[in-house]
Order: C-alpha cells, then sequence, then structure tokens
C-alpha cells in the first residue's frame, strides 16, 4: 500500500483543516489506518485511529472532541477533520497502515506496516 497525505497548511488558532490520505493498492480495505503527527524535536504521536471494516475510532486524549477520523473504501482515501485547532496541534502530519487485521489501535509506531509521507500543519496563534 502506497499512501499519500494532503490538505495541510497555515490556519488561525480556532480554525479547521481537513487532511486526506490516498491509498493506492486494491486492499486498502483490509487496513485499518492511523494518523500520527511529529512537531520539530518531539517524538512521533498517535492522533487517531480508525478500523477498516466498520470503521471504528479511536483518538489520542489531546485531540479527543476536536478531530475526527473517517474513511472512504470507495475511494482508497482516510480523513482527518480537525476543528478547533490550537498552536500545539502544529506538526508533519503523517497517516499509517496496519494490515495485522486485528483492531488494536496502537499509538506504537511499530504497529504500523506503511507510512505516508508528511503534510504540514501550522496554527498561527
Amino acid at each position: 500500500v502506497q499512501l499519500q497525505a494532503s490538505g495541510g497548511g497555515l490556519v488561525q488558532a480556532g480554525g479547521s483543516l481537513r487532511l486526506s490520505c490516498a491509498a493506492s493498492g486494491r486492499t486498502f480495505t483490509r487496513y485499518h489506518m492511523a494518523w500520527f503527527r511529529q512537531a520539530p524535536g518531539k517524538e512521533r504521536e498517535f492522533v487517531g485511529a480508525v478500523s477498516w471494516r466498520y470503521s471504528t475510532t479511536s483518538y489520542a486524549d489531546s485531540v479527543k472532541g476536536r478531530f475526527t477520523i473517517s474513511r472512504d473504501n470507495a475511494k482508497n482515501t482516510v480523513y482527518l477533520q480537525m476543528n478547533s485547532l490550537k498552536p500545539e496541534d502544529a506538526a508533519v502530519y503523517l497517516c499509517a497502515a496496519d494490515g495485522s487485521g486485528v483492531w488494536l489501535p496502537s499509538p506504537t509506531v511499530n504497529a504500523y506496516d506503511y507510512w505516508g509521507q508528511g503534510t504540514q500543519v501550522t496554527v498561527s496563534s
């Protein structure tokens, strides 16, 4: 699976952005998908994940209630809707695919088989 993230940009605090992650490969629907983010000098941080079959979601506490992950299997795309953005949300956002088939949304980088390149999100205060 090849992943391509897009949709990043500059937004004011309190604003919204929607990121997309387009996947290639006919088995996309079998992958649980996740979003991570990485700010300069910091560890890669789990944002949230969505299961492949029922679109069950799981979120980090830091984004719960503000961010929403969804997927459109017909379009091979997963989305991250980010609302009420804060300066501390600024980071490079990356999508990842988990082909294990077991829905155990993991915050661990090593749990994911494929990664896309990141898209930069900048939040001005």
